[in-house]
């Protein structure tokens, strides 16, 4: 057992957060191990005397790739109810396609007025301000590490890296710490009944958690008086006003397998899809008016990855299936009209239609409140989020802003700097009081 300071201003007995991870997930910290100068102060020693730093770390150690956050989850689950918030959990189920019957939860939390203001609340308060993130990662897990880079010598400039560090357990740790920063500040004068928390799985691969939240009576229960909603997302401590729509492609061929000396004898899957994969990797290219992706003076140009192909069985058999998927992202336009120009696109080069389409549901450019916030410098960004599976009401605000950029963040390089999360802390405070 240890001490930790609560963010209400007393002293409680607790389990460190280092207890509350298992030890296989323990990782040493990278050197060098110090600060240059004359207090040589250890890198890990900074993380340690900070709450901010620390419990990101404490996140950051837990592996929570998407559709297996069970862990992570537990973990902040009990952070929040030892400081004195009342948590909800939704058991979210597994897509069907991954047959696992691994538990997961979203977390629903909010401060709990008898502890915080003397005041007993029976239902769920209805929050003016959401603040919200995701807690599963991309795979492949990489542990967490601190350095120094060089020609560095300040505090601020300490790396914090490894999967999770920027996308997206910084916004979890910066919005948990700002709320009980200023619960704990009697000049900000924060009713408790305001705010609340939601922290959900699937982000990075289905989107599933948000959507089942938005599905949810406890959301119908609480939803009704929002003022603004605060997603966290690496947006390079910028306030986004908008990101790019998404689409999705699977096309698939279905050919006759065949020896490969007498290749005649089948038809290739693999030779059917190339034209179309060709096909549909240069719409973003092509001018509108020729039957290109939308354009924007916003966004820029729409843009196509061929992100997974699979075919055949061995080098010498003619292949007899073969499947890729493709996304797009959007600059304009809107899931129905990607819809037209790809099948269009694909037809052009497979006039007998061969192959089969099955297109995903997807959403065009979604616009934010990011504009005309003063402090804040605006950014728009070319990545998804979870902000289209979560319907609020007109009139409610939609902000997105965090830490880190996500030009590192699904990369081996992860990570982001002290001074990013602590700037990151003040504006999400900033953020938060704005909204209220």
């Amino acid at each position: 057992m240890k001490l930790l300071w609560c963010a209400v201003g007393v002293v409680i007995p607790f389990l460190t957060v280092d207890a509350l991870i298992p030890a296989s997930n323990q990782q040493p910290i990278q050197q060098p191990a110090a600060l240059p100068g004359a207090a040589h102060e250890k890198l890990e020693d900074v993380i340690s005397a900070s709450p901010l730093l620390s419990l990101h770390r404490a996140i950051c150690e837990v592996e929570s790739i998407s559709d297996d956050e069970l862990a992570v989850g537990k973990l902040v689950i009990s952070l929040l109810k030892a400081h004195n918030f009342t948590v909800k959990t939704q058991s979210v189920p597994q897509p069907e396609e991954r047959n696992s019957t691994k538990p997961r939860y979203n977390i629903y939390a909010y401060p709990d007025p008898s502890k915080y203001s003397g005041i007993d609340v029976d239902a769920i308060p209805s929050p003016k301000v959401v603040l919200s993130s995701h807690i599963d990662t991309v795979p492949p897990h990489i542990p967490y590490s601190l350095s120094l880079p060089p020609a560095k010598t300040a505090r601020e400039d300490i790396l914090i890296s490894g999967r999770g560090t920027v996308d997206d357990k910084a916004c979890v740790a910066v919005q948990i710490q700002a709320l009980l920063d200023l619960l704990a500040d009697p000049d900000a004068k924060l009713d408790p009944l305001d705010v609340a928390l939601l922290f959900v799985v699937g982000e990075e691969a289905h989107g599933d958690g948000m959507r089942h939240f938005s599905a949810s009576d406890l959301y119908r229960q609480t939803n009704t008086n929002y003022h603004a909603i605060l997603f966290g997302e690496p947006t390079e401590g910028k306030l986004a006003t908008g990101h790019k729509g998404i689409g999705m492609v699977k096309v698939k061929a279905r050919g006759k397998a065949a020896h490969s000396g007498y290749p005649w004898l089948g038809r290739s899957a693999n030779s059917m899809i190339l034209p179309a994969l060709l096909a549909l990797d240069g719409l973003g290219d092509i001018p509108e008016d020729a039957g290109g992706l939308p354009r924007s003076e916003k966004y820029g140009k729409s843009t196509v990855n061929v992100g997974l192909m699979r075919g055949g069985v061995a080098g010498n058999v003619v292949p007899e299936y073969a499947e890729a998927s493709i996304t797009f992202r959007l600059a304009g336009g809107d899931s129905d009209e990607l819809k037209e120009l790809a099948t269009k696109a694909v037809r052009k080069v497979d006039p007998e239609g061969l192959l089969e389409l099955e297109f995903a549901q997807g959403y065009g450019p979604i616009e934010l409140d990011g504009d005309g916030v003063d402090g804040f410098d605006t950014i728009t960004v070319n990545y998804g989020t979870d902000i289209p599976n979560l319907k609020v009401a007109d009139g409610v605000k939609r902000y997105l802003y965090g830490p880190g950029s996500i030009l590192v963040a699904h990369g081996k390089n992860e990570g982001l700097t002290v001074g990013d999360l602590e700037e990151a802390l003040d504006g999400y405070k900033t953020l938060l009081l704005r909204s209220l």
